[in-house]
């Protein structure tokens, strides 16, 4: 005898059998030529001329392998239109404009299925074909199973690839002919979950047995012999167990029918290894279900069980009170036999069987069974409420499944108004091929520049041009999941501004848009740190001070190195003044009592500044030109040599610097009330950085007009190839704040891209 769950699957399982009576029910059915047509038989007899003698990628008849995928579809309660798509789907192979010639024969909704179907046997061969190494593999696995995910908004795609590939693995294990080990992966990590999900157990089960088969035939081997040696014994009890119970649910009026419960291999072997348990300890090798009337009954029938055997401590579960999240629902139990060995008993209504046999496929509903249902049986009023609720369940299966191997993204919603999110996170990805057929994973709405910087940031940033399935098209556009896509690069060079334009829509990526930024931010960068070390270079030819080390130089002046001094001089954040005091040897130190302290002159820059020496408003002041100090800005005074006080706001980088070195010049300092009747007016620096361009200057500058603010001086810069310049004005006003509202007049100026007081 073969063992149990392991038994030589026919390459047909009853396939003609099963056909034939579903034909037989399925007058009412309905298709796009007439009521009284039977779609089983006419997409066969459509599909047969073209099928016949033809052969699968995987070496199976392909009018076999269809009749085979029909007769499951038949056997977990699908739609006899389903079933009649089996046919067409590989039909479709053999067709110049499959999608066309299905519309015209049989209607949208058949021309429909069988285009996504097709799309998806495409990509999922192309990704088993795929040459990547054994650490992409399971990279690429993950895809598939994305993609699956991606084209299953209709459950009807997701049933014809479950009853396809069972039907693949079916073929292998009759026909001897080795399976290839990514396909059986592949079923076992994608294609096994997703029936587990759905809650169609027997298609998990078959799928699961024959995967462990060829992928670890040694443990297959021993599991099988395990399970064979112990078989007599254990179905004698088993049956003993059987007739007892039957007996003592009737002797108490309860109708059941008890049946011994399958045994499947592979979930005894992985239990075994999860727990490191022995064979004997594996409590569900031998089991009994229970199907009853009704919910009462169930618990009954548990009562009667645990009267006649001794539950086992902590082997309960009510999978009623708390059903499973895909629906099951089903009383579980483990006692001791009157063998004393365990016994697992499951107790279920005959709906909670059906559901827990089928899932939520048997509950799927579809509009072209017409008004009065399959097989002419007439549908309620509320038929359409509840083939919304039978694919909203759906979906939040499909989601949870994804969630699954995702990691938790939040709770599970049963409600209706969740069901427009779900739709969203199911559908917004796509899937699209590299020439080596490598899938990549992009956000829907992907461009061939996203799919460039997916497979890597330089080949972004040098794509000039990409071919989709061979043909040349612009960077924007929208690629569909199932493309093969080539990129064309050139040898050097960088994005185009155009790419992160919105209107432009040459990205989806929120990481294909930070790139981008991000390589014209470290231009922008270049050229700061360039301008400003042109800058320190000229300084030290001035100062003959070429041979000093500039890495030395910065780090006395307190930067990291280098770049980070010629980036904040290049900014104009960094005085040159200060590397001159740096460089010049030091004058002797005068006495405290011989510093020229005067009054400002009337008209100077300190007069106009209004500013009070804390205790000692005599002294000279200056304003100081590296920060352009104005009110209200918090200010400080350090004492110089022979020039007074001199005014930097608190956080300009010179007084922290100079105020490093001599901590005791440093004095307390605020605004006074300027003399005379006209206000004050304060010198101030504006840096502009812009989009170098023709009428910039002057369209900076009608900004400052417009608001009657006099601009004293003007230094322009631009990069050698006239991308970015940079402006430094020079203006006077009352105070500060009033030109914080000028800079955000000047930050809409065409062009501009930053406006900053210096």
């Amino acid at each position: 005898m073969k063992p149990a769950a392991a038994p030589e699957p026919a390459a047909l399982p009853a396939g003609t059998a099963a056909i034939v009576h579903l034909a037989s029910v399925s007058g009412a059915a309905g298709m796009a030529d007439g009521a009284g047509a039977n779609p089983v038989q006419r997409a066969r007899a459509f599909a047969e001329p073209l099928l016949s003698g033809q052969a699968l990628d995987t070496g199976e008849d392909a009018l076999g392998h269809a009749d085979g995928v029909a007769a499951l579809l038949a056997d977990i309660g699908a739609a006899p239109s389903l079933c009649a798509a089996a046919y067409l789907v590989y039909a479709g192979d053999y067709l110049q404009r499959p999608e066309e010639v299905v519309r015209k024969a049989f209607g949208e909704s058949y021309a429909s299925l069988v285009t996504l179907t097709r799309k998806l046997v495409q990509i999922q061969r192309a990704a088993r074909a795929a040459q990547v190494g054994p650490s992409q593999r399971a990279e690429q696995t993950e895809r598939v199973r994305k993609m699956l995910l991606a084209f299953s908004q209709d459950l009807r795609v997701v049933l014809l690839r479950l009853a396809s590939r069972l039907q693949t693995l079916r073929w292998f294990a009759a026909s001897k002919v080795p399976c290839p080990p990514a396909l059986a992966t592949e079923s076992l990590q994608v294609f096994a979950p997703l029936a587990n999900r759905l809650g169609i157990w027997q298609v998990k089960w078959e799928m699961e047995d024959l995967s462990f088969r060829f992928l670890h035939t040694a443990e297959y081997l021993r599991m099988a012999r395990l399970v064979d040696e112990t078989r007599a014994a254990r179905e004698h009890s088993v049956h003993a167990a059987r007739a007892d119970l039957q007996a003592l649910l009737q002797q108490h009026g309860l109708q059941a029918d008890v049946q011994g419960r399958p045994k499947h291999l592979y979930s005894i072997w992985k239990k075994m290894q999860g727990k490191d348990l022995s064979f004997e300890r594996v409590f569900d090798a031998r089991a009994l279900r229970v199907v009853v009337a009704d919910v009462p009954a169930c618990y009954a029938a548990l009562a009667r069980v645990h009267e006649a055997w001794r539950p086992v401590d902590g082997e309960f579960d009510d999978y009623i009170a708390r059903p499973k999240a895909n629906g099951y629902q089903s009383l579980h139990t483990v006692v001791l036999g009157a063998d004393g060995r365990p016994l697992e008993v499951q107790i279920r209504t005959r709906a909670m069987h059906q559901h827990a046999e089928h899932g939520v496929a048997a509950h799927w509903m579809y509009k072209e069974a017409g008004a009065r249902g399959h097989a002419g049986v007439a549908a309620s009023g509320d038929y359409e409420e509840r083939i919304a609720e039978a694919r909203k369940a759906v979906l939040r299966e499909l989601l949870a499944w994804e969630r699954d191997f995702s990691g938790p993204a939040g709770s599970e919603g049963g409600s209706a108004s969740t069901s427009s999110s779900e739709s969203v996170a199911a559908s917004d990805r796509i899937y699209v091929f590299t020439p080596q057929a490598t899938i990549i994973d992009l956000p829907a709405g992907g461009t061939p520049v996203d799919f460039a910087y997916a497979l890597h940031t330089d080949l972004g940033h040098r794509c000039r041009g990409a071919r989709v399935d061979g043909a040349m098209v612009p960077l924007n556009t929208r690629l569909q999941s199932g493309q093969t896509v080539s990129v064309v690069a050139a040898k050097e060079g960088g994005p185009s501004l155009d790419w992160i334009n919105p209107e432009l829509a040459y990205l989806a990526s929120p990481r294909a848009r930070a790139k981008v930024r991000a390589w014209f931010n470290a231009q922008a960068q270049a050229q700061t740190i360039a301008r400003g070390r042109d800058l320190v270079e000229k300084l030290l030819q001035r100062e003959g001070r070429t041979a000093i080390e500039r890495d030395a130089l910065a780090e006395q002046l307190g930067f990291k190195g280098a770049d980070a001094l010629f980036e904040v001089v290049g900014k104009d954040e960094f005085s040159l003044r200060t590397i001159e005091n740096l460089l010049r040897p030091p004058e002797p130190e005068p006495r405290d009592d011989q510093i020229a302290l005067h009054r400002p002159r009337s008209g100077s820059a300190g007069s106009r500044g209004g500013v009070l020496v804390v205790g000692m408003d005599s002294l000279l002041t200056t304003l100081a030109r590296c920060c352009r100090p104005a009110p209200p800005d918090n200010i400080a005074g350090f004492v110089t040599r022979g020039h007074g006080v001199a005014v930097h706001r608190r956080d300009c980088s010179n007084l922290r610097h100079m105020a490093q070195s001599a901590p005791g010049r440093l004095i307390d300092v605020e605004w006074g009330r300027p003399s005379g009747d006209k206000a004050a007016v304060y010198p101030l620096d504006v840096l502009v950085q812009a989009d170098d361009r023709p009428g910039l200057l002057r369209d900076v500058s009608e900004v400052f007009a417009k608001d009657k603010m006099n601009v004293t001086g003007v230094h322009t810069q631009s990069a050698k190839d006239r991308s970015t310049a940079w402006m430094t004005f020079t203006v006077e006003a009352v105070d500060a704040t009033r030109l914080a509202l000028v800079l955000t007049q000047i930050g809409r100026v065409a062009g501009v891209r930053h406006a900053r007081r210096k």
